[in-house]
This record gives structure tokens, sequence and C-alpha cells, in this order.
């Protein structure tokens, strides 16, 4: 067992070794280069929330001797997870000498053939016993034995059981096989690809609800690639927000991140909706009126009036009666998605039926009969929720169909959230895998010295194995089922995360492990079958070697144009960038190029009172930072003397473009001179996070019909595809 050799001295050495057997580390390295120790309050705070007592000496002395006896205890590992090509070695424990017989169904291959009604075929393979002796071990007061077997190297891609049998006692665990790496998309791999990130709902039409929306997604991209040479368009999450107003306005703090936010759904664009009776279309006319004119509205966006009226049209178009083709499909969708559809709608039933009532303690618990029970009496409304979902899928699959069918090589490309809302419907359903008590957030760093706590869950890295990466594996199926790429927030997490106990400041945390190896490799698996790349996004504090195990599974990183630095501070030199990344100049927590430019994240954290520093000094460094990039671009010569804002932002725009990165994202907020920001770290109700709608320079509303015609898009797009030709 690896224990640390600096850690404070009040924390007591079988506490450390505790810590470490459970994979939460004692010390950390701060972003100043320091090494930091973790309190002995914060160990056991972390600890017991993984269920580990630890609260006193002798629970310590306990749960020590425990975290060695427990994996004797289990016949088999919860779960496997080996890359194709390798063999790998895991521990059958059976009764001391007892024999053993170790086989694995593979995952069911599904019958061939024109109206095949042939069940799916599991095959068998025997698993053979590898010579290699461990001492027994009395667990329990009986003698264990330990029977060491291997997984053969030449085992296909996909999800098989391992299954063990000894003495009439039996046991199976999940075994996953991953692709040793995720290959990237041909016109990536032999060339680059450029693309826009937008903000989807602050992207409207003349024809949105006052928010944007996945026809507008699919006119976006149609758009971007006929008129712009883009070949994706990068989108926040999408996905599910409460069912009932108020709604969370941010998309990195979801009630689900498998399932989408209805309030994206077109309500004209429902195949049923063509089909309503007079009354019933004049219902949703009238549901229209009060939001008709929310689109050209200059913000902030009002998402409460939106699903409001979007949810009272939809109801209407649920009840419209559907043909058999298309209840077929429904129920085929249902069917596929399974108990995660189900229990999602539940909770969006129950946060309806409920309202701002405290739940009963009865429903906190989905397996309870008395979920079961208003399950029933509003069966409706659990349908009305399925049913959301299977329009929503409907239109995303529209929206990268018309998108690769413009020419993009690689469509839409969704973005996965960190983690989801603590009182929301993953929360929820998956009680039994995310750890009470403690929250996610990050340690302090250069832009957040109190560091950060986002108010999410997180896994439990041993509960989720035990639960064979189900909930990891169904929510990445459903995110990717219409994706030509993914964007992984803070894809650090897959291998450590900050855990912050109850009520405790964002910096008193500890960092937690997470089987990176299954993770990633779940990741990759589900990638490939879904013929997506993906993109994990790396900044902030994060252990060097993570990037390069990441670039060998095949997965980009995310490189920013302000954030990468050379020697003595200077930007770095373009040639000097990762091939493997996503190269942009901003991010969506930084204020669009325009308005990096002129200082407005320093005017705008001291309005809020954000600064750490005197301003003066802040805005002196933020100068110094755009002098310093202004005459590296006139180094490189993409400036002349004296250069609008305009063509600084492209000049900008150029320099990544000179960067090796397979890919390069453009801000639809960039190309239009849009000056504020979309969120700003560190607050809450200060600021109309999340809710900003695209404009101009001026703060002119900028709607998708005239979004093409605009003169600084035209102009970036045209500086784009000549640095990328």
């Amino acid at each position: 067992m690896s224990v640390p050799q600096h850690v404070a001295a009040d924390v007591p050495e079988p506490l450390v070794q505790l810590a470490a057997a459970h994979g939460v580390a004692p010390d950390f390295w701060g972003f100043d280069g320091t090494q930091r120790q973790v309190s002995a309050q914060t160990l056991v705070a972390v600890l017991e929330a993984l269920g580990v007592p630890a609260s006193s000496p002798e629970k310590v002395a306990v749960s020590l001797e425990h975290s060695v006896d427990d994996e004797w205890r289990q016949m088999l590992p919860p779960t496997v997870v080996v890359r194709q090509g390798d063999e790998l070695r895991f521990p059958v424990h059976v009764a001391d000498g007892a024999p053993v017989e170790v086989w694995v169904e593979l995952e069911p291959v599904e019958p061939t053939g024109y109206r095949s009604t042939a069940p799916a075929v599991r095959a068998h393979r025997a698993l053979s016993q590898v010579d290699a002796y461990v001492e027994p071990r009395t667990v329990d007061g009986r003698a264990v034995g330990r029977a060491t077997f291997a997984v053969p190297a030449d085992l296909p891609l996909g999800w098989h059981e391992i299954h063990a049998t000894s003495e009439g006692t039996q046991a199976r665990a999940t075994l996953v096989v991953t692709p040793q790496r995720l290959e990237l998309p041909r016109a990536v791999r032999e060339g680059r690809a450029w693309g826009l990130m937008a903000q989807l709902y602050s992207v409207r039409s003349r024809a949105s609800w006052g928010v944007g929306d996945l026809a507008d997604l699919a006119d976006l991209a149609w758009l971007g690639a006929h008129r712009a040479g883009a070949d994706f368009v990068l989108v926040n999450p999408l996905a599910a927000a409460e069912p009932r107003t108020p709604m969370t306005p941010s998309p990195y703090l979801p009630t689900s991140r498998r399932f989408v936010n209805p309030l994206y759904i077109r309500v004209e664009d429902v195949r049923e909706t063509g089909y309503l009776s007079a009354a019933d279309r004049s219902l949703v006319e009238w549901a229209f009126d009060p939001v008709r004119d929310l689109s050209s509205d200059a913000g902030p966006i009002d998402r409460d009036a939106a699903w409001e009226a979007k949810k009272a049209a939809l109801e209407v178009v649920f009840a419209a009666p559907r043909s058999t083709a298309r209840q077929a499909a429904f129920d085929a969708f249902r069917a596929e998605q399974g108990k995660g559809l189900e229990d999602f709608a539940t909770w969006c039933m129950l946060a309806d039926h409920f309202g701002d009532r405290d739940w009963p303690p009865q429903v906190l618990d989905p397996t309870s009969p008395a979920v079961a029970a208003l399950r029933e009496q509003l069966d409706d409304q659990v349908e009305f929720y399925c049913w959301l979902q299977w329009v929503a899928d409907e239109q995303l699959e529209v929206a990268q169909r018309t998108a690769l069918d413009a020419g993009m090589s690689i469509g839409i490309m969704h973005d996965l959230a960190v983690g989801v809302h603590p009182h929301g419907a993953d929360a929820w359903a998956h009680h039994d895998v995310l750890a009470g008590g403690v929250t996610v957030g990050a340690p302090p760093d250069m832009y957040n010295q109190q560091g950060q706590n986002w108010s999410q869950p997180p896994w439990d890295p041993r509960a989720l194995a035990r639960a064979g990466y189900a909930p990891f594996r169904d929510l990445l199926r459903t995110v990717l089922r219409h994706a030509g790429a993914i964007r992984v927030d803070h894809v650090i997490g897959l291998f450590r995360l900050w855990w912050i106990p109850g009520a405790a400041r964002a910096d008193a945390g500890a960092y937690v492990r997470y089987d990176h190896e299954a993770l990633v490799g779940i990741l990759c698996l589900e990638a490939q079958r879904a013929g997506a790349m993906v993109i994990g996004e790396d900044l902030g504090v994060y252990e060097p070697w993570v990037r390069d195990y990441l670039a060998e599974r095949g997965i980009l990183g995310t490189s920013v144009l302000w954030f990468e630095k050379g020697e003595g501070g200077r930007p770095l030199a373009p040639e000097a960038y990762r091939r493997l990344a996503l190269a942009t100049v901003t991010t969506h927590d930084l204020p669009p190029t325009a308005g990096y430019l002129a200082g407005e994240h320093v005017d705008l954290r001291e309005r809020l009172g954000l600064l750490t520093e005197p301003a003066t000094q802040v805005r002196q460094a933020a100068r110094a930072e755009r002098d310093g990039m202004v005459a590296f671009l006139a180094e490189r010569g993409l400036i002349g003397d004296d250069p609008s804002e305009r063509e600084l932002v492209e000049a900008l725009h150029v320099l990544i473009a000179q960067t090796p990165a397979a890919l390069i994202g453009v801000s639809l907020a960039d190309a239009v001179g849009e000056r504020r920001t979309q969120n700003q770290p560190g607050t809450d109700q200060e600021y109309p996070n999340w809710k900003v709608p695209l404009g101009d320079s001026s703060g002119n509303v900028v709607l998708l019909e005239d979004l093409f015609d605009n003169a600084r898009l035209l102009s970036l797009a045209k500086v784009m595809r000549e640095a990328l030709s």
C-alpha cells in the first residue's frame, strides 16, 4: 500500500493508510506548485461518504482490516475491464482447495437475415486458470483460496459476462472489452476540420418560442456547412432541466445528463401537430401567442415563459392520436431506453405532482411501493414525459442527418456536463451509485482562488463498479445516439474528482481517484460504436501524465489560446500546440474575444465584487496580456499597424489555425462581434448567466435567418477556410 511521504503532522498514519486504500489522496499539488495537505477532518468526512467508517481510531482500524478482507469475500470482482488484444488476469475466491469453473458469456449477437425471429445468440468461452499460487487467507473464520484466471486477448469488443461456479456457489461479473484506441474519423485523420461553437438556447429564429431549439440547430448546421464551410457545430449540453418552472438556466447543472431538455423541441415539427383538429391547432397557436415576440427580445432569455407555453402546446399534441406505425415507433423507443427512461419520466411526474412541496420520505426511493402506486395512478403523465424524449430524439436525429447531408464531416458535437443537480432525476434514480454528504468542485486555481463548489453529487467509484458501470454506459449511449462527436466537460473527472464534505469551504476538499482505465475505456467503446470522436476538456489543475494517457486512447484535449503560455509567459507559438486537440480562442466562461480584448472581463468582475486583488492591478495585468498578444500577432505578420477590433479577432483565429490541432472551434459569438459573456464563474443571481441571446457588437439581437448575412461572420468564415486550405 503506497502512502504519501508528505502529509500533515496531525493526520494519524492509520487514517492516511485507510484513505490511500480507498483512493482518497491525503495531499495534492496546488496550482502554484506547492504541495498541500488534506486535514484529518476532511479525510474522515470523505471516507464516511464512501461508506467507510473512520470517525474514531477504533473504526479506522476495523475499516483497514476490512479494506483487505472485502476483496476476498467476493467470488469475482464486480467488473473487469480490459483492452482488446490484452490478456488480463483476475482473481476468483473460493473455499480453500475447492474446484472452480469459470467461463465467459459473450455479448449477444443479433441474428441476421430478412425478418429473422431467431433469438440473440450468446456464445460461451471457457477460461483457463493461470498457475499463480497465492497464500490462502482466513476471512470471517473460514479459509479462502485465490485462483487466478485470464481473460484471453482475442475476445471481441463489447459487454460480456464472467461466470464462476464452485461447490454450488455461483457468481457473475461484468466484463467489458474496450478498444486500445479510438480512431479519428478519416476527415480529421487525413486533414483538419473547423466548426462553430454555439449556446443553442441563444441562437433563435423567428419561429423559435423565445429559445433556440432543435430545428434551429438543424438549420444552423445546414447554413454553417453551406455558407461557411464548417465541419461541425458544438453546442452546450442539451440535458434535461426541471419539468416545471422555475427552470435552472445552467446547462451544466442538469437534472439528468442522459436525457434531453424538452424545451429544445420544435412543436411545429412534431409530426402529429400537422394533423391536429382546428380546435386543437388553435390551442397550440394560443400557447404560442405570449412568446411570439420573445425571440427578438434583447434579453435576458426567459426560459420559464418559453417552457410554460411550449409545455401547454406539447400536451395538446401528445393527446392527439398517433398512427399505428408512429405508436409502434414510440413503443420501440420506450422499450429500448428501458428502465432509465421510465425512472426519469417518473421523477418528472413526481416533480409535477408535488410541485413546491417537500417530497414525502416514502417516494425518495425509486423502488418503493409509494412510487409504484403513483406511477400507476399517474401513468398518463409518465407516458407524456417518455413521449417528450422520443420527440426530442427524433429531432436530434434530423439535426445530425441534416448536418451530414449538408457536407459536414462531423456534424453535431454534443457536450457532456461533469455532474447533475443534487435534487434532480439522476440523483434520485441513481442514489445507490452516487455518494451522499459531499459535492464536486475544484481546488483553488489562478482564476478561482477560493476554489469552486459545483454542488453536484459524485459517482461513488466502488458502487459504480458494483453496478457494472451500467449507469455510465447508458448515459453515453443515449447522448451519442445522434452525435458526430462529444465534448466531455472536465474530463479529468474520469481520473479524480475534488470532493467537498457537507458545508465545508470549496478549498477544504480532497481528491478521490476513479478507475480511469475502466471509465475512459467504456467512453472509447461507446464512442466507437456510435461512430463519434471524443474531446476531453482538460483545462485547470491536472496531472501532466493524464494528457498523454488520453492522447494514447485517441481522445482529443482542448487548447484555449489565452491559457496557452510559452517561455516567460509569452503566448505559446502555434507550432508548439498539440495535434490531438480542439483549439479555440475562447471558452463559454470568458467574454467573447471582442469583450476580452477590451478588458470587459475585469470590468464585470469589479462590478460584481469578484476581484481578490485591486482593480487597477488586475486591469493593468489584463492590458499587459492584451498588449503582449497584439505584439505577438504583429511579430508573426498577422496584423498591421493600428488593427481594428475585427482584424484582431480574425488574426487570433488565424493564429490557432496555424497550430497542428486536429479541430479548430470558432465561437458564434466571436463571429458576430458579441461582447457579453454567457457565464461569469462565481456568480448566481448577480449576473444573467446562460440567459444572454446572441447579439452583435452593439447588443442587437442576431436571429438565425440573418446570421449568415452578417458581414463579420462571413469575413471570419472566409479567413478560416483560407487558413485551413
